[in-house]
């Protein structure tokens, strides 16, 4: 627990690593790699595993990356860092989740919000929530579908991590020169966390997310589009049994909004033959950050 208690201030940090104060509060901000807690002065203070991280990003300036080349480097996780006491440790974030799950298949809550808040103060937001939360995600759906924890323990992590990402998702600021976007799980769909998720992640980027989750009508959802504009439509599917429903929701929106930029994901849609594939495969945003980046690139010419 030492390793994770706030006990450097900048100053003894600038010294420590030779870093100028300015330099680290600049990558903070543009980064948010870590996030020092504060003392009841509003001081910053950084933990041990704080300081293990910027010693491994130095030592990458250092050797010529970028700092936002370290940066992206770290957080894929291709890295190990060594502690004070020469203890060298992989992605922390592995180590969280884990712990995490942990805590919420016991019924933990009080618990596993210290871990969040562990996650938070160290990682940016986009790595706890993807990296952390989202591993999470996918790990108790396969724990469920394999009956290897029982339905309440699924609802009460899935209400956990529900909360958690809806309040991240309120939070953030939204650029009002981006394309409106509306998001619904696809028909008779239940599982809304991974479409919560990727929808965490266009806010992030600053784009105006509807977010409407499970059980919207079709009629509905042309009577929303219309209201709000929107530039994008994302939906969801996990269930096999719901893919054509969803493929239809896709064709039939498409249909009536030529204009309207379609995205789509889930794991039902490794069930799609190779003629369906041809068709759809343009909508399919993939899986991981890179994956959601390249499809935006490709679909809205960034």
């Amino acid at each position: 627990m030492a390793l994770k208690e706030g006990k450097y201030n900048i100053k003894a940090i600038s010294k420590m690593l030779g870093i100028q104060a300015g330099t680290l509060r600049a990558w903070e901000r543009r980064y948010h790699i870590i996030e020092p807690v504060r003392n009841a002065a509003g001081h910053r203070l950084y933990s041990d595993e704080h300081v293990a991280v910027l010693k491994w990003l130095i030592d990458k300036v250092n050797k010529g990356f970028t700092i936002g080349q370290a940066v992206d480097l770290f957080e894929k996780g291709n890295v190990m860092m060594e502690q004070a006491e020469n203890v060298q440790y992989e992605d922390y974030s592995i180590q969280l989740a884990d712990e995490l799950l942990r805590a919420l298949l016991s019924f933990q809550e009080n618990k596993a919000n210290q871990i969040l808040n562990q996650a938070f103060s160290l990682f940016s937001v986009d790595k706890v929530t993807i990296d952390i939360l989202g591993a999470l995600l996918v790990k108790v759906g396969a724990m469920w579908e394999n009956n290897e924890i029982t339905v309440a323990h699924e609802h009460f992590v899935t209400s956990f991590l529900r909360t958690k990402i809806g309040t991240i998702f309120h939070g953030l600021p939204v650029d009002g020169f981006k394309q409106s976007v509306l998001a619904v799980c696809g028909p008779n769909e239940n599982h809304e966390l991974g479409l919560l998720i990727f929808t965490l992640f266009l806010r992030r980027k600053g784009y105006e997310v509807v977010y409407l989750g499970a059980g919207i009508p079709k009629s509905d959802l042309e009577v929303v589009i219309r209201e709000i504009n929107a530039e994008m439509f994302f939906t969801s599917c996990t269930m096999s049994s719901n893919l054509e429903a969803t493929l239809t929701l896709i064709n039939e929106l498409q249909a009536l909004f030529p204009e309207l930029t379609i995205g789509t994901g889930g794991s039902a849609f490794e069930y799609l033959n190779t003629d369906q594939t041809s068709t759809y495969g343009k909508y399919l945003v993939g899986n991981t950050r890179q994956d959601w980046d390249n499809w935006l690139k490709r679909n809205l010419n960034l």
